[in-house]
């Protein structure tokens, strides 16, 4: 009986991902526990295995593909000794039974660090039929997709494609010279965009103010689909307000610079090289622990006091950024956090990191300093109630005993959620951090 393999959910919150590429052809025989396939989410490229053994009798989903919906069917499998051109031609329908969707492989599937995050490569050609007719389409995924959003009727698009296939290009140019425009939608579904239409300028609008061939249309890919989303959302729900402070780092730069000066050599190297940021981290956790009530995340029905600070931190990679977390961080070293942080750094500029590496958090850092920037204030990401956005140490000067001094000062802004962080326990969260950056030993005991 042919295996009907599916599209793995990778995430709790995956609803849909893009077929990067096969590792199997039709023909191949793969065993429990093979990678057979790269599936690129919306944060990371994740190998997926096979839970059976058999034949891949049929590639239903081609290389390339982008927006496959979970659970939607990418491959038949023929069991041993079973009819393989029958296989192919029998799954797909309920009756075989179908394959668990698999869980990823612990390692993730590398990606340079240096590419941009961008829309996989169509596959050589892909066909639906249209809702009146039933005439098939031959449109690049790529196509198919510009063309859904641009509001286009496919069947009324010159293809210049191979065999007349419909391409990007084609698209694009039906965009800029406003034809091949979709039948009206009925006034139900347009009643059911208009709420969506009004968040923001959709791109005919949009385009209409620039000359055309001034511009090129960069498809969104899934990572910065989902950025857009949980921060329209974030924006939309959350209460925000700010409180900042400045903060002097004299003194933590000092003992910043003594503790890498002690630090042991391991295979020829200094078993730790602490960064600025790593102490910020480890400040913030201790706060947290300091003043509980403001470790918290915000439901409809309860108030989630956690136990420990998992301090997200956020990490720019090519098409958007990404927030490993450092797990307890109250209760690790210094050495430790920055040991934790530059592996975690590192693979997720490769996207190799495992959804469990990122997902969740009871707090974040978003540190633009090293880039020059002197202070921001950052969007709450949920389910977090609080973000600590830090700026760049610079010299300034400063009264002390009515005379002017010159320090070493950096601006850090707190976001919080006003639903469960009022102000005064906000203020008093960013106090205790303002004591631990300039009392830095207090850090160690």
């Amino acid at each position: 009986m042919p295996i009907n393999i599916t599209m793995p959910a990778l995430s709790p919150t995956m609803e849909e991902g893009n077929l990067a590429k096969w590792l199997v052809k039709e023909g191949d025989k793969v065993k429990s526990g093979d990678v057979i396939a790269e599936i690129e989410t919306d944060k990371a490229t994740m190998e997926v295995e096979a839970v059976d053994e058999g034949i891949v009798a049929k590639i239903v989903v081609p290389a390339g593909t982008e927006a496959v919906k979970v659970n939607a069917l990418i491959a038949i499998l023929a069991e041993e000794g079973e009819d393989v051109a029958a296989a192919a031609a029998g799954g797909g329908s309920s009756a075989p039974k179908a394959e668990t969707a698999p869980a990823p492989k612990a390692e993730a599937a590398p990606t340079p660090a240096s590419a941009p995050v961008a829309a996989p490569a169509p596959a050589a050609a892909s066909a639906a039929p249209t809702a009146s007719t039933g005439e098939r389409v031959f449109a690049s995924p790529l196509a198919r997709r510009l063309a859904k959003d641009a509001g286009l009727d496919l069947k009324a698009v010159s293809g210049s494609g191979p065999k007349g296939r419909v391409v990007k290009s084609d698209v694009e140019k039906a965009v800029s010279t406003g034809g091949a425009k979709a039948a009206p939608a009925p006034a139900a579904a347009a009643s059911a965009a208009a709420p969506a239409m009004a968040k923001g300028a959709s791109e005919e609008a949009v385009l209409k103010n620039f000359a055309e061939g001034s511009y090129e249309l960069v498809p969104h890919d899934g990572m910065r689909k989902t950025i857009a989303k949980r921060l329209q959302e974030s924006k939309q729900t959350i209460p925000h307000f700010y409180v900042s402070v400045d903060c002097e780092l004299d003194a933590l730069m000092a003992l910043r610079a003594q503790l890498n000066a002690a630090a042991p050599e391991k295979d020829g190297k200094p078993a730790y090289k602490l960064s600025v940021n790593d102490m910020v981290i480890k400040a913030l956790a201790l706060s947290l622990r300091d003043v509980p009530d403001a470790n918290v995340s915000w439901t409809d029905t309860n108030m989630v006091k956690h136990k420990h600070a998992d301090v997200g931190v956020a990490v720019s990679i090519p098409g958007g950024l990404i927030t490993p977390i450092i797990r307890k961080a109250e209760e690790k070293s210094l050495s430790t956090i920055s040991n934790e942080m530059k592996d975690l750094g590192k693979r997720a500029k490769d996207r190799k990191l495992k959804p469990e590496e990122y997902q969740g958090g009871t707090t974040a850092v978003s540190n633009m300093g090293m880039m020059g920037v002197k202070s921001f204030s950052a969007v709450v990401n949920p389910p977090h109630a609080t973000i600590l956005a830090v700026g760049a140490g610079e010299e300034r000067v400063v009264v002390k005993k009515g005379e002017m001094k010159v320090a070493t000062v950096m601006t850090v802004t707190l976001s919080t959620d006003h639903r469960c962080v009022d102000g005064a326990l906000g203020a008093e969260l960013l106090g205790a951090f303002k004591r631990y950056i300039e009392n830095p030993m207090g850090m160690l005991v």
